[in-house]
């Protein structure tokens, strides 16, 4: 598609109970920060979704649709778009150096579409929410978001060398001053939205997000990593694991005019956090980076988590870990 806003994960089937009535309902988190809930027998929506216009593409020749669903409730899990007020502002010096970067670029609401100069996609092209979809407590109504706070340029050249096509599109990640990301924190983060009411009840980072610009400011709160996150619940807490980060781009050695990032390992951890409040309870170190979700078993009287970790250039290996 146009921002590659497909649906990043499987839908969550979701027996709720909304103005007293049992409704047996689907739900369908997005890359763009949605959540849409519907009713899976007839298909109607539980909450109002309604069309708005969106911005139309500039690019001659191209027309793009006028207007774009948007769900009255739940509220959007992620920044969407490019405002001034959702940049970084540690510092009064990082926001001014975030405001040059966004003035390089076309920006605007969600939907932007992408342009010759470069467009800031937000979310970016990888999330909001990603492939492991959400996590759903039926006992408690409560349906857990993993988001990543990590904005792309979009950008339309013309290069008749790699396509027929009139334009090709390239995306990349743009990141913030002094390796920063350019929005506010929290940049990784676990919501939790209560589909009995459509309302969040928390917000909680994931990961430290403790860059050395960060550590140097003297600021200790956990801010979160932009990175991808995964969330299993179960009967008393909630399990996540997270990602590494990407970097060295250099040339593929299987491809031509193809390119590879290696994959680096950041905090590596499960965290454990309680599903009520949001708080984290406790942390356990992994030899690297989970690369998918988590899921649990039974074997032999006891309970177990297993999840991938590493990937790309790091040794891909299944961890199981038994609970206490």
């Amino acid at each position: 598609g146009v921002w590659d806003y497909d649906l990043p994960a499987a839908p969550n089937l979701v027996d709720v109970t909304v103005d007293g009535q049992r409704v047996k309902a689907v739900a369908q988190v997005t890359k763009q920060g949605f959540a849409f809930v519907f009713d899976r027998v007839t298909g109607k929506p539980l909450w109002p979704i309604v069309d708005r216009p969106v911005p139309p593409s500039k690019l001659p020749g191209e027309k793009s649709v006028a207007t774009q669903p948007f769900p009255t409730k739940p509220a959007p899990f992620e920044i969407q778009g490019v405002r001034e007020d959702d940049l970084i502002d540690l510092t009064p010096a990082l926001r001014t150096q975030a405001l040059d970067i966004v003035s390089r670029y076309d920006h605007g609401p969600l939907y932007t579409p992408p342009t010759e100069r470069g467009a800031i996609v937000m979310p970016g092209i990888g999330g909001g929410a990603s492939w492991s979809g959400a996590a759903w407590d039926p006992e408690t109504q409560m349906y857990y978001v993993t988001t990543q706070r990590s904005p792309h340029v979009l950008t339309l050249s013309s290069s008749p060398r790699f396509s027929s096509d009139r334009y090709v599109g390239t995306p990349r990640f743009l990141p913030g001053p002094q390796n920063l990301p350019l929005f506010k924190p929290p940049w990784g983060s676990l919501v939790a939205i209560d589909l009995s009411s459509g309302d969040h009840r928390w917000r909680s980072p994931v990961g430290s997000g403790r860059y050395a610009t960060v550590t140097g400011l003297g600021i200790t709160e956990r801010l979160g990593w932009p990175s991808r996150s995964f969330a299993l619940v179960t009967k008393t807490v909630l399990l996540v694991v997270q990602t590494g980060y990407l970097s060295n781009q250099r040339p593929a050695p299987y491809a031509p005019n193809r390119e590879v990032y290696d994959l680096n390992v950041r905090e590596p951890k499960l965290y454990a956090y309680d599903k009520a409040s949001g708080w984290l309870l406790a942390q356990i170190d992994l030899p690297a980076n989970a690369s998918g979700a988590p899921m649990t078993y039974m074997a032999g009287g006891k309970q177990y988590v297993a999840f991938p970790i590493g990937g790309a250039n790091i040794t891909e290996e299944l961890i199981a870990l038994a609970l206490p």
